[in-house]
């Protein structure tokens, strides 16, 4: 029995809104917690290396099942309300506090910090996810739809490369410096990388079922 045309239009949207909302949730998570130096051994990340990862995942689902137009859709609204709670974080550190809120400096020590930080998340999210969806998109093409487990794992690595190294300059030069810089980012985009590899059975999963789900919505 086949569906009616707002019926197949409506299962279409509610897929794509979910992955969507999921990719702007964790991005702007992983904008606020990232204000945070975490120590891993001798090493340093920051703390949006704990859900960051996922935001490349979700990306790859989108690129893969919805293309290469819906997903730089994603992208741009994800980048836009990143720019506009950092905004607003900002608009509320200056206005003046209540009588007998004493966590003012507390909220700069933090919070404060975070336009820096999302400058560095805006800047490298944009051109990280903008370069991943287009390799994702162009080794599909050129693979006939081949090899997901490859094309995945491929334009992970370049496009998590240009974000970490984008993201760590931006954020936190200046503030590490000689090797431990080097091993923040080399240790960063490990653990992205690694992340990606970790979890590529449950994206190829999820990948196959949106694809499945989206396929019977039209028939």
């Amino acid at each position: 029995m086949m569906s009616a045309p707002g019926e197949r239009v409506a299962a279409l949207g509610h897929r794509y809104a979910i992955l969507l909302s999921t990719f702007i949730g964790l991005l702007l998570i992983s904008n606020i917690v990232a204000v945070k130096l975490i120590a891993a051994g001798p090493l340093i990340v920051d703390g949006g290396v704990f859900l960051f990862p996922l935001v490349y995942i979700v990306g790859d689902v989108l690129a893969e099942v919805y293309g290469w137009k819906a997903s730089r859709r994603a992208i741009i609204t994800g980048f836009l309300l990143s720019a506009l709670a950092s905004v607003t974080i900002w608009v509320v550190q200056l206005s003046p506090a209540a009588p007998g809120w004493e966590n003012q400096d507390s909220f700069e020590a933090v919070l404060g910090f975070v336009p820096r930080i999302v400058l560095a998340s805006l800047t490298a999210f944009f051109v990280g996810q903008l370069v991943n969806a287009w390799v994702l998109v162009r080794l599909r093409e050129r693979t006939s739809g081949r090899f997901l487990r490859t094309r995945l794992i491929g334009s992970t690595l370049i496009g998590q490369l240009v974000d970490t190294v984008v993201f760590c300059t931006i954020a936190f030069y200046g503030e590490i410096s000689g090797w431990d810089f080097i091993g923040y980012v080399a240790l960063g985009y490990a653990i992205k990388c690694l992340a990606e590899v970790v979890l590529l059975p449950v994206t190829t999963r999820v990948i196959a079922r949106v694809r499945a789900a989206e396929a019977a919505a039209i028939l």
